[in-house]
């Protein structure tokens, strides 16, 4: 991120798709040539992984690190394989356009990837998926039995298993992988198919000089492979539930602050084993992504760390991680480190000296930079330093028109309408924003697409501090014209980031 370019942030989800989500199918092929015709550099996504109703099926909250996300298999796709027919998906359409409605897809889903897998079995030996289960074994055996047993145990949490196999003891699990054989297989299966899809997708986006950014939360979620199969890095208790839980104090996003409930790492135990999970993590996710955002960067030099019996984040600590010591010895494994930090909220100056220190560019969305502090706030264009990711809002923000119309004061409206030298109403008020990330110094600039349709509040993908209806919003096909990318070509070439 050394040249000036920009991209743009859609979540594979929000892909207009007949089977309720969108999919690694040719909506996603489709959109990787508009991003090429439209002059974009890059296309941020957000994390990949599993999600889980339990948790609001959030992106952010996975059952594993380092699974790919079934439900964005495209099914037609199995159909070119050989695993469905054309006739089988016939008969599962109909979804409403505009939101996914996760309890159905994933119901439908289940049902393709159950007749698929039944045809797998008749030749399970393929030589290409052996190979697959054989690279990734360090994280896919773990992955796949985790997701047996939880089936099998009525998708119980797995500090609520049975003693031996929540403790791990070698023989129950030994037992429990030959008696759960075929599950295991099933979903070893649907781990193949994901990355087969995922990585045909990524080379034709290189293909076309763009650039794939992920994203890397920086917690895991207690009921989740990484915490089942690594208690002793994180602070849990005698029976394995999480002692101290994370999160953040008091805020922008929330007066009683946000109170995530992942368990906390134990950084010391990390140190001595050289960090050599989070290693393997960074590796794996810089194999599916050119770039990774970093959520909650700050977390690595210090997290607010809450008993695990509050209500809020409120009575929280301020605990000491290791990033120094952390990111020395990732670099002396990966060399490139090809980062961008989430350094959203108060940034003190230990994480100021950490980003400096190892030339990790931080976000600036400059939706941000029109309260009372305008002159002097970060995100605001004037401020902005070229080792920046500049965007006009964020996936937990509102969009650009709905924060004008639903939470900008009149002040701050105001304060806008001055900074431009002009009066806006709110059909315009994207297009500006847009234009001052791009005419920006910062080497990036990536604009969700919410933003560059100019859509209200109704098209937000997360509201932080709640739990329902959130992740559904998704594109509707008529929404991305040629005159959009054409607009969006040309403000590209004009600011020099084609």
């Amino acid at each position: 991120m050394k040249r000036r370019g920009s991209g743009i942030l859609l979540h594979i989800t929000s892909f207009p798709s007949s089977h309720g989500i969108g999919d690694l199918g040719s909506w996603a092929f489709r959109f990787a040539d508009i991003l090429a015709d439209a002059k974009q550099s890059f296309w941020q996504i957000l994390p990949l992984n599993p999600t889980h109703p339990v948790y609001g099926d959030s992106p952010y909250s996975s059952t594993s690190a380092f699974a790919g996300n079934s439900l964005v298999i495209c099914p037609e796709e199995m159909v070119r394989e050989g695993f469905l027919t054309a006739k089988e998906l016939k008969s599962f359409t109909g979804y409403p356009a505009g939101r996914v409605d996760y309890l159905t897809v994933r119901r439908h889903k289940e049902k393709l990837f159950r007749i698929a897998y039944e045809r797998f079995r008749v030749e399970p030996d393929n030589r290409e998926f052996l190979l697959f289960c054989s690279k990734h074994s360090s994280w896919l055996d773990d992955f796949s039995l985790f997701k047996a047993l939880k089936t099998h145990l009525g998708n119980k949490s797995w500090h609520l298993w049975p003693r031996d196999i929540r403790n791990r003891n070698k023989k129950a699990v030994q037992l429990a992988r030959n008696q759960l054989h075929d599950a295991i297989q099933k979903e070893k299966f649907l781990q193949y198919i994901f990355h087969k899809q995922w990585f045909s997708l990524k080379e034709y986006c290189n293909a076309r000089n763009v650039q794939v950014i992920g994203d890397i939360p920086l917690y895991v979620s207690h009921d989740s492979t990484d915490v089942w199969a690594n208690q002793e890095i994180f602070k849990l208790d005698e029976n394995g539930r999480p002692s101290f839980v994370a999160g953040v104090p008091p805020d922008y996003f929330s007066k009683t602050g946000q109170l995530w409930g992942n368990p906390v790492y134990k950084w010391d135990v990390l140190k001595k084993n050289d960090f050599d999970w989070w290693v393997q993590r960074f590796r794996h996710n810089l194999t599916l992504y050119d770039f990774v955002r970093v959520d909650h960067f700050r977390g690595f030099v210090s997290y607010w760390e809450v008993p695990a019996d509050e209500k809020t984040a409120e009575n929280g600590t301020w605990v000491t991680a290791c990033a120094d010591d952390f990111f020395h010895s990732l670099l002396r494994k990966i060399p490139c480190l090809p980062v961008i930090a989430e350094d959203i909220g108060k940034v003190t100056s230990d994480v100021k000296e950490i980003l400096h220190q190892f030339e990790f560019p931080g976000i600036r969305p400059i939706i941000f930079a029109f309260g009372k502090n305008l002159p002097k706030h970060s995100c605001a264009p004037h401020n902005i330093h070229h080792n920046s990711v500049v965007y006009t809002g964020t996936h937990d923000c509102n969009t650009v028109r709905g924060w004008y119309r639903r939470e900008a004061t009149s002040r701050d409206r105001k304060r806008l309408s001055r900074y431009l030298g002009k009066r806006i109403s709110a059909a315009h008020v994207h297009g500006e924003l847009m234009r001052l990330a791009m005419m920006s110094v910062a080497n990036t600039v990536i604009i969700p697409m919410q933003d560059i349709l100019g859509l209200d509040e109704n098209a937000r993908m997360n509201t932080p501090g709640t739990t329902e209806g959130n992740w559904q919003w998704q594109l509707i096909p008529d929404q991305l014209t040629p005159a959009v990318t054409k607009e969006l070509s040309e403000v590209t070439e004009l600011f020099g980031r084609d």
